[in-house]
């Protein structure tokens, strides 16, 4: 769907969150507020329900359309939802009924729906003809895509690298939907049909920019070091960097200098990492001072301690650098602070809106307080309507490569370009 190239009117968003008991109170609710804030004809919209309401899955499409008209719907349900109240201020609300609601005002932008069978993707060996006809859209068109998938879908990784092989401009972002502990089964909606899998999508494109904060949560302790052995997602050996990042010339497994690294942790960190202790794998060969936010984070799934080796939740490579990383509540405060630090104070034009993917391991179970991510947000973007929702993975991109993150808050920020 592409809007009229003279049209000339400005972006708009606007954000509603509902904690109404029944769906057809609360869909009322999000369907009034919302369009009071927008004030002006939706050509988008993203709903986030929780899982509290799976049972009622199949009804949200219907009721919504008693109270809204709106070209285009895409949403899911989740673990919690994420909007903003009456008052303009936003919430996070978790582990209870709750619906959020989205209404987006695109003047020049080219809209294209999906749904795609995360099992049945193009042969990564192949050409990116065969990614561009699955999705429908061109990358001459300088796409940027919303993607939120079932959690049981098992081609989601390999989807995220197709399009990354075929849009390697794109932003992507998203998050895997919640699953009912009741049903069973997860909410994807989109193109007015209700999905219990696959992935659901949108590719934006036209006057408009989408600009990405992934928050792993994550603080590096030690050194860096440098791959010297390693098989598939299993370290052998490491050899320590300079702070110049050049070689040291020492060799060692992996279990030695987290043996040695330990005993230099404070008791605090050393608590920490028996239970939060993470790999950061450097996403570029070529920086030299590598940063926080430089890493991706991934598992540390267990040690061998015959040989010293340690598996981790991804593949590696000889050559790549890595660093250990810990995690706590203090940690992802930090890292997210520092990250919306970074995002340019006078962008020109503004933000408009934001959507926001949060793990289910964050919230008021890693803080101990409700809205803390959001929060964090809304005082480094005021005004920025907010909205999204809990997730079992979350997708954003870590330098130049799109992944599925855990524990992550990832922020998709929408503005028009410049002109």
């Amino acid at each position: 769907m592409m809007k009229d190239p003279t049209t000339h009117s400005s972006m708009k968003w606007a954000s509603a969150i509902s904690t109404r008991p029944s769906l057809e109170a609360a869909v009322k609710d999000v369907a009034e507020q919302a369009q009071l804030c927008l004030q002006d004809t939706a050509d988008l919209g993203f709903v986030f329900i929780s899982s509290a309401f799976a049972s009622e899955y199949s009804r949200l499409l219907p009721l919504l359309k008693e109270h809204l008209s709106v070209p285009v719907l895409l949403g899911c349900g989740g673990g919690g939802v994420i909007g903003m109240d009456h008052t303009q201020q936003v919430q996070e609300i978790e582990g209870e009924a709750a619906i959020s609601l989205t209404l987006a005002r695109l003047p020049e932008v080219d809209i294209h729906t999906f749904h795609i069978d995360a099992e049945n993707l193009p042969d990564l060996d192949g050409p990116p003809d065969a990614w561009v006809s699955l999705m429908g859209v061109s990358p001459q068109d300088n796409p940027h895509f919303i993607l939120l998938a079932a959690p049981g879908s098992s081609g989601v990784n390999e989807l995220l690298q197709g399009l990354d092989f075929a849009y390697p401009d794109a932003a992507k972002v998203g998050g895997l939907t919640d699953v009912s502990s009741f049903s069973g089964s997860s909410g994807l909606f989109g193109s007015d049909r209700y999905y219990r899998d696959g992935v659901v999508g949108v590719a934006l494109s036209g006057n408009i920019v989408l600009e990405t904060i992934v928050a792993q949560g994550c603080r590096p302790i030690g050194q860096t070091y440098r791959v010297v052995e390693g098989e598939r997602n299993v370290l052998l050996k490491l050899e320590e960097q300079g702070e110049d990042q050049t070689s040291c010339g020492l060799t060692r497994t992996p279990l030695e200098i987290l043996q040695g690294m330990f005993q230099d942790l404070s008791e605090a960190d050393r608590t920490i990492a028996q239970r939060s202790l993470f790999v950061g794998i450097a996403q570029s060969a070529f920086k030299q001072q590598l940063e926080q936010g430089d890493f991706l984070i991934r598992n540390l799934l267990g040690v061998d301690p015959r040989t010293g080796a340690v598996a981790i939740g991804d593949r590696v490579r000889p050559g790549q650098r890595i660093q250990f990383h810990l995690r706590d509540a203090e940690a992802s405060a930090t890292d997210l602070e520092m990250l919306l630090k970074r995002y340019p104070k006078n962008v020109n034009p503004s933000p408009v809106g934001a959507l926001m993917f949060a793990c289910m391991g964050r919230g008021q179970g890693l803080y101990d307080q409700a809205n803390f991510d959001s929060d964090l947000f809304s005082q480094y973007l005021p005004h920025v309507p907010l909205s999204g929702f809990f997730c079992n993975g979350e997708i954003g991109p870590v330098g130049n490569t799109t992944f599925l993150h855990g524990y992550t808050s990832v922020f998709g920020i929408w503005r028009q370009s410049a002109s």
